[in-house]
């Protein structure tokens, strides 16, 4: 098996998610060690969460889960590519279905995705 970086890092590589039919960047996440070795068990991404200091499968709470399709790993095998099948549409809490929603253009903010969902209604 590849052996992942996670020293230099300070026991995080940070993790790009695409999704694998149309190679749309969703989001980009963290993994340690942990996340890494749960991703590979469970077909499902799993994450560090930062802020909140531990393990995140993303769309635990929202039904939005991540499928991992296919994993890249580059050169100095410290950043990872998850190719994913995105369950229920949205990658991003905030409801967008990538978290790249936002285009800067001239130094303003122009929106450029539809929500697929409310945060509200999702997050209790």
């Amino acid at each position: 098996m590849v052996e992942i970086d996670f020293e230099k890092g300070e026991g995080l590589v940070p993790v790009i998610v695409q999704d694998h039919e149309t190679g749309d960047v969703l989001m980009l996440a963290y993994m340690n060690q942990r996340a890494w070795l749960k991703t590979l068990e469970t077909g499902k991404a799993t994450y560090w969460s930062r802020s909140r200091n531990e393990l995140w499968v993303k769309g635990e709470t929202s039904g939005h889960v991540q499928i991992v399709k296919e994993i890249l790993v580059d050169c100095d095998a410290d950043t990872l590519l998850l190719k994913v099948q995105q369950v229920g549409g949205a990658a991003c809490h905030t409801g967008y279905r990538s978290c790249f929603f936002t285009r800067l253009i001239e130094g303003r903010k122009e929106i450029i995705g539809e929500p697929v969902f409310k945060p509200e209604d999702v997050y209790k």
